[in-house]
């Protein structure tokens, strides 16, 4: 019980040092009246009036489901892609080259290309968020399925288990954790690439919000939503630790 308590409040201790600097920042570095509008005692104020306005939540339940349908699509996609190549030797070796490639194009690069294909809105930003998720699930899958202990397939066999069952029975349960991790760094990853993504002409979004905020020149309130993007995706991924503790431990 000690370990964690001390665990946060050594947590607590950082998150203020970061606010004591993000504080001497604007003094040192404030000199115009532009600069205190980025201040905290103006973001805190911001951010306690939007807490009150039912428009920030309608924005956040936008990106959150945005989110969870690129996850979603990210995982259709690729835990079974993921079974394969962890399953085939040959697959793996033709497959390798050509995902490592495509996992190191950054999201953002096609951003332009899907926007002429499929025009402006939500799918775009689908595609692009279940492209950046899609590797980390798929390669944690595959690393997954190449981790499972020999004996479980060996005495699968022995028992005359169907492939289905075997997959059923074996190979999923024994990769979950696996995906679970791939889901962790995915929301990572979506979570950075989604405010770029609402500002593809969407009306609303936590990206389209920023944006908003620019123009209204509503500097506080832009500090406040980035605030409130980095306390969410805290959140989720507290979610995905949680989820891979509750698993791996029982």
């Amino acid at each position: 019980m000690v370990k964690p308590v001390k665990h946060a409040a050594l947590g607590i201790a950082g998150l203020l040092v970061l606010l004591l600097l993000w504080w001497g920042g604007i003094v040192l570095f404030g000199g115009d009246g532009l600069a205190l509008r980025f201040a905290p005692q103006a973001t805190f104020a911001s951010l306690l009036e939007l807490l009150g306005h039912a428009e920030l939540y309608e924005h956040v339940a936008v990106s959150l489901k945005r989110i969870l349908v690129g996850l979603v699509l990210a995982l259709l996609v690729g835990v079974p892609l993921g079974l394969l190549v962890g399953s085939y030797r040959r697959l793996d070796a033709a497959t390798t080259p050509a995902f490592q490639f495509l996992r190191m194009i950054s999201p953002l690069s096609w951003m332009p290309v899907v926007v002429m294909l499929m025009g402006v809105g939500d799918a775009p930003i689908y595609f692009l968020l279940a492209f950046a998720a899609l590797w980390p699930i798929l390669l944690n899958t595959a690393a997954g399925v190449r981790q499972l202990d020999p004996r479980w397939l060996q005495l699968s066999r022995s028992l005359s288990a169907t492939r289905w069952e075997t997959l059923r029975k074996v190979i999923l349960p024994g990769v979950v954790g696996h995906v679970l991790t791939g889901v962790r760094l995915a929301i990572g990853i979506v979570w950075i690439v989604l405010v770029p993504c609402e500002m593809l002409g969407v009306s609303a979004g936590l990206g389209y919000f920023i944006l908003d905020t620019r123009d209204r020149l509503a500097y506080s309130e832009l500090m406040a939503m980035v605030l409130v993007i980095g306390v969410l995706g805290f959140m989720l991924d507290a979610l995905a630790r949680g989820l891979h503790r509750r698993w791996v431990h029982g």
